[in-house]
């Protein structure tokens, strides 16, 4: 009597467990066939609803220099995460950045003001890694009280600094609640290729005149701090996975024991990656102060944590998060141009996708999920043919509707640093 001591463990118990099917790899190809899809349903639902919002260069203009804060805060948390510290203060070094910038800006221009939100950043970064790294405090904790800190600190200093009476600050604008103002930033426009794309724009063909309004975003009164976040995307990109440094920093975040054993310093890798983490999130900060020319108090308005969403549903990649950047700075420019009639046309788009996923949930075998997006679609399809517009109400919460959207979608795909948040300490392989 032989026994087959390999088969598996379920069918000697009786229960078939059915088998996950593969993960799709996402490919250059596959990239750019789904941005092309992007394109198509963004010009087919601008002819059917109307929307020209949708697809106008203003609009993209607007979304871009909304997502770049967003996702340097996302680069950053990811620098951090990837190192194996959780950085939930990346709001407060926000602020700080914010906040250091205005206080410099308005004496010694624009650039004085990124170099200075860097800075404050930095400085925050670096006190979360003293907390986390060195004293082993609870990252959560550390980054809550991180947040905190910053909130009371900037309101105090902008009170001392700002609007005391008699003080330079004071008599150029500041008060206790803002900076004096800075001057601009310098921008650039491509000569001819931006008016020709705008005049393309205005004739409204269907998928030309779209792809010509996003494409002019990128020409027209560009940022040279929107230039310098692209760049930063690109570096992090090789310096975390094409180089040595790269390696040794992830590894810390994977496995720091492992790590030591082969002679890596984690306590260092992870202070520099905090320490960048931070400062990135303060060229966020530093951006909101020089866009609208001051520092305000509450600034940041929370995209410190929308920028720890893009991270993750970034999946800890650098191209993740400037896809969630791009999206959720989108959402954030409607409210900026009045986007109610454009919410509310993309209430359509949201019903086709949601058919769409209940359709691949189904092939799969996530029948419940299929039924739950299935009814969703049905109601957002009744409350598109129902009504007009939306209430800018809804209208100034779509970001975070996004965010917990997003996530809930992405939730079942993410893979985080194996390390990520574990109290390490030098030699407790040993």
């Amino acid at each position: 009597m032989s026994t087959n001591l390999t088969a598996p463990v379920a069918e000697s118990t009786g229960h078939k467990h059915k088998p996950k099917p593969p993960r799709m790899k996402l490919t250059y190809p596959k990239v750019l066939l789904i941005i092309a899809g992007a394109l198509i349903l963004l010009s087919l639902l601008r002819v059917i609803t109307g929307a020209n919002n949708l697809t106008e260069s203003g609009q993209y203009t607007a979304a871009l220099n909304a997502a770049v804060p967003i996702g340097l805060a996302g680069l950053g948390g990811l620098w951090a995460e990837r190192s194996g510290v959780i950085n939930i203060g990346l709001e407060g070094m926000m602020m700080l950045g914010a906040f250091s910038a205005g206080a410099v800006g308005w004496e010694h221009g624009p650039w004085a003001a990124a170099l200075a939100g860097i800075v404050g950043g930095a400085l925050g970064g670096l006190l979360h890694a003293l907390a986390t790294v060195t004293f082993g405090v609870d990252h959560i904790i550390s980054g809550v009280a991180i947040n905190i800190m910053a909130l009371g600190m900037t309101q105090f200093l902008a009170k001392l600094w700002f609007g005391a009476e008699g003080s330079a600050a004071a008599a150029a604008g500041g008060n206790d609640k803002q900076s004096p103002p800075m001057p601009d930033m310098p921008t650039f426009t491509v000569p001819g290729l931006s008016d020709w794309l705008y005049s393309i724009e205005q004739h409204h063909w269907f998928l030309v005149s779209d792809v010509a309004g996003i494409c002019g975003s990128l020409v027209s009164n560009v940022s040279w701090l929107t230039v310098l976040t692209a760049v930063l995307f690109v570096l992090t990109f090789f310096v975390l996975w094409r180089s040595s440094f790269g390696l040794r920093l992830r590894s810390c975040g994977e496995g720091p024991i492992a790590a030591e054993s082969l002679g890596v310093n984690v306590y260092r890798y992870k202070y520099a990656a905090v320490v960048a983490s931070g400062a990135l999130a303060g060229l966020g900060g530093a951006f909101l102060a020089i866009y609208v020319h001051i520092y305000q108090d509450g600034q940041t308005g929370g995209r410190g944590y929308i920028g720890l969403a893009t991270m993750i549903f970034g999946n800890w990649r650098p191209g993740g998060v400037a896809m969630g950047a791009g999206l959720f700075g989108f959402m954030d420019a409607l409210q900026l141009r009045g986007g109610g009639p454009t919410v509310h046309a993309l209430l359509l788009l949201l019903a086709v996708l949601l058919v769409g996923l209940a359709v691949w949930k189904l092939r799969t075998g996530y029948r419940t999920q299929a039924v739950i997006s299935l009814v969703c679609a049905v109601l957002l399809a009744v409350w598109y043919l129902t009504t007009t517009t939306v209430a800018l109400e809804i209208v100034s919460v779509a970001p975070y509707i996004t965010t917990l959207l997003v996530l809930a979608l992405a939730a079942q795909r993410l893979r985080p640093p194996k390390a990520i948040g574990k109290i390490y300490r030098r030699g407790q392989g040993k």
